[in-house]
């Protein structure tokens, strides 16, 4: 028995890396996506690819689907949670003008409001060392972005999107541990993707005009996006979120900006200050401290 938990831990570690990977090289995919198709009609476009891919196989391997009204109810509110409120939200943030760095900072404080949660509502107790570490990662997030930081791209719009982003994340890393802890993944992925193109696509009509600019990088945007984001990463994050505590688990989310940064200097030359380099290795601690666990 004891010999399987390093196995464990290091499948946990490459899940972990790859969801912080794949995250923070969406940034680059969406602000990509979003110079061709406004917000509401990029995800329109995402979410019929994601389906399209998806059926077949699902329709292949039979997974199993929801057993009843509780639970298929309690799969599209934590869909519409991560789908819709969160990419939304976080995708007309920038589509108004807001910068990467904001919101990156922005979002990045999802673990602290996790934290906050699961210690009052969901009775995870927290040490001064977690939320030390907490502190840390969002101190360190601050320095990376921080180059990238224009205060006059921020408007109450803007603002107001990137803040329904970080409560729909939140709400949804919170809501699908606590009231979907056996759902299977696959099918679930489907109920999501259909109950969130239901919202999605009358948006992007009504208000967008559903107007698209094809080319190529916005195909590759939304493969990209698709597959890996939607399909893979969220898969991993779910994955983690039921074999760890919410906390733990979210402070993986300070670290895609840093990768988003660093993919953004390796892609368009935009190479990082001293002070990113800084907050980097800063960013790495406060993740630490609050993922280490002493060994019994």
């Amino acid at each position: 028995m004891k010999a399987a938990a390093p196995h464990a831990h290091r499948s946990d570690n490459f899940l972990a890396w790859f969801f912080v990977l794949v995250w923070g090289s969406g940034y680059i995919a969406t602000k990509t996506g979003i110079q061709y198709a406004a917000p509401f009609t990029f995800l329109t476009l995402r979410f019929i690819l994601g389906l399209a891919l998806l059926l077949p196989y699902v329709l292949w391997v039979k997974p199993r689907w929801p057993s009843g009204a509780r639970e298929w109810f309690h799969i599209c509110v934590a869909g519409l949670l991560m789908h819709g409120v969160n990419l939304g939200g976080s995708h007309y943030a920038q589509y108004l003008g807001m910068s990467a760095g904001i919101a990156a900072l922005i979002l990045a404080t999802q673990p602290l409001l996790t934290a906050l949660f699961a210690s009052g509502a969901m009775g995870e107790r927290l040490g001064h060392r977690q939320w030390l570490g907490i502190a840390v990662g969002l101190a360190g997030v601050t320095l990376v972005v921080w180059h990238k930081v224009d205060i006059r791209a921020v408007s109450t719009a803007s603002l107001v999107a990137v803040g329904i982003a970080l409560a729909g994340i939140t709400a949804a890393t919170l809501y699908q541990r606590h009231f979907c802890p056996s759902a299977d993944l696959r099918s679930a992925s489907v109920v999501q993707f259909v109950v969130t193109l239901a919202v999605m696509a009358p948006l992007a009509w009504t208000v967008e005009g559903f107007v698209v600019n094809w080319s190529w990088q916005l195909l590759a945007s939304l493969a990209f996006l698709v597959v890996f984001a939607s399909f893979l990463a969220v898969s991993a994050l779910h994955t983690l979120m039921r074999r760890g505590e919410a906390t733990r688990v979210s402070s993986i989310l300070y670290l895609p900006p840093i990768i988003a940064v660093l993919m953004e200097w390796a892609v368009f030359g935009v190479v990082p200050t001293a002070l990113s380099i800084v907050g980097i290795a800063i960013t790495c601690a406060g993740v630490a401290l609050v993922t280490w666990r002493r060994s019994a």
